[in-house]
């Protein structure tokens, strides 16, 4: 059966996957023959990086909530409405003090953040206008009218928007993928353009040949198979084929012990397909197209194995769907090379698409230039304004000189008394007929009458 087209997935048990640590029932089997994965049992097992931007903040919340006795046994009954509709969130009320307080330091220290990146994202587009919207958008995740406290309502924030960005990350990896595979293409083209014919033709052989070889490789069992599922269990688990177990399988995958096979650890079944058509060291095959091929044999599963959409595969779940006839007799697995992955219109508007942004950079790069130039050409002006201003002081000093008048001092000042002033500044320190004592054999000279002399 071709795979089935569903509604896009919904993610509404984001903490719930998260935060519940539920044991799980001992498994009936023989461990010393599955072989070891190099997990050890009750270590806490790190949960992958969610690729929202408010991924370690989540994380940190998730961490504080969990310490919390009451908080973790209301999770632990909730259903997903009770999340949905924010019930869950006012349990938060009754949670200790002290989580409280390590929530509020918690959010105190992501609106830093977010501002911190707020402001630089402001800086950085000055010039070229603000997009108050998207700005806006960093802080739906939490309550930013109260930056000091974590309420309720920041709670029930954090989910709807966990929610509502993994609802879309998906879409968002196939689109991004999607450019690089144009972009690759768009590369090689242009590369093409470069050589001569002789070049190009040879280029072009060893582009088809490549092409050939990925595609040579061994058949790969469609995801969630029995086929494929037992591959897993006899070359990754070291069990025998025959006592395949789809019970025991659930369990023995279920890393964290939680009741639940999430998306992480179904991508980790596939990996033994994905070594069939990819290896590291061959140059034709790429890396990044085998983690999309990993996304996309994950959601295949997802979308028939999770009844309620929850991104969570349950035991249950699990076991109907190895009731099916799909898991005894699935159609044929298409890989990416076996896929046309986009249109020869789809390629001349995303060519076109860079064209403009490389005419836009070219023209900032232009008017940067210009703007460098002038800041030169001032900087010059200033510079040779300066020169000539030190070359008109220093000709004063030296007329000044030749006229025999001291040189000035920064403030003006002369720097050299004329001789003249230092015998008027004695005269003035020492006027005749004072009170200073003669020296010695120094007779003093009448004064001069100028009054007229009577007889």
């Amino acid at each position: 059966m071709k795979m089935l087209s569903v509604l896009p997935q919904q993610c509404l048990l984001l903490l719930t996957c998260l935060l519940m640590a539920l044991e799980a029932v001992p498994i009936d089997i023989d461990k010393t023959k599955v072989k070891a994965e190099g997990h050890v049992e009750g270590e806490k097992v790190e949960n992958p990086d969610t690729g929202l931007y408010y991924d370690e903040y989540l994380r940190q919340v998730i961490d504080v909530l969990e310490t919390d006795k009451h908080f973790r046994e209301k999770l632990q009954t909730a259903d997903i409405e009770e999340i949905k509709s924010g019930k869950l969130s006012r349990e938060l009320d009754l949670v200790s003090h002290h989580v409280r307080t390590r929530l509020d330091e918690l959010k105190r220290q992501e609106v830093a953040r977010l501002r911190m990146l707020i402001k630089a994202k402001m800086d950085s587009v000055q010039d070229t206008g603000i997009d108050h919207q998207a700005l806006l958008k960093q802080f739906e995740h939490l309550n930013h009218q109260n930056p000091d406290t974590f309420e309720p309502k920041d709670l029930d924030m954090l989910i709807k928007a966990a929610t509502s960005d993994l609802e879309n990350y998906d879409k968002t990896r196939h689109e991004e993928f999607k450019k690089y595979e144009m972009m690759k293409e768009h590369e090689r083209r242009e590369y093409l353009k470069t050589l001569d014919e002789e070049k190009r033709k040879k280029e072009e052989s060893k582009f088809e040949e490549m092409k050939k070889k990925h595609g040579d490789h061994p058949k790969v069992h469609h995801p969630g198979s029995k086929d494929q599922l037992k591959e897993v269990w006899e070359e990754a688990d070291g069990l025998d084929p025959n006592e395949f177990d789809p019970k025991t399988f659930f369990k023995l995958h279920d890393v964290n012990n939680d009741g639940f096979l999430d998306e992480q650890e179904l991508e980790a079944l596939f990996t033994k397909e994905l070594e069939k058509v990819y290896d590291p060291k061959n140059e034709e095959d790429d890396m990044v197209e085998m983690e999309e091929e990993r996304l996309r044999m994950r959601e295949h599963v997802m979308n028939e194995v999770d009844i309620n959409k929850d991104r969570l595969v349950t035991l249950d779940e699990f076991l109907r769907a190895t009731e099916k006839k799909e898991f005894l007799e699935p159609d044929s697995w298409e890989t990416l090379d076996q896929q046309q992955l986009f249109t020869e219109d789809e390629l001349k508007e995303f060519e076109n698409h860079i064209s403009q942004q490389e005419d836009e950079l070219r023209k900032k790069a232009e008017e940067l230039q210009k703007q460098k130039e002038e800041l030169q050409r001032q900087h010059d002006q200033l510079q040779a304004q300066k020169q000539e201003l030190q070359q008109v002081v220093k000709q004063m000093e030296q007329k000044k000189l030749q006229q025999g008048i001291p040189p000035a001092g920064p403030g003006g000042e002369l720097k050299i008394q004329p001789p003249a002033e230092h015998k008027a500044a004695d005269a003035a320190q020492h006027p005749a007929g004072g009170d200073q004592p003669l020296p010695p054999g120094h007779v003093q000279e009448a004064a001069v009458r100028t009054d007229p002399v009577h007889p």
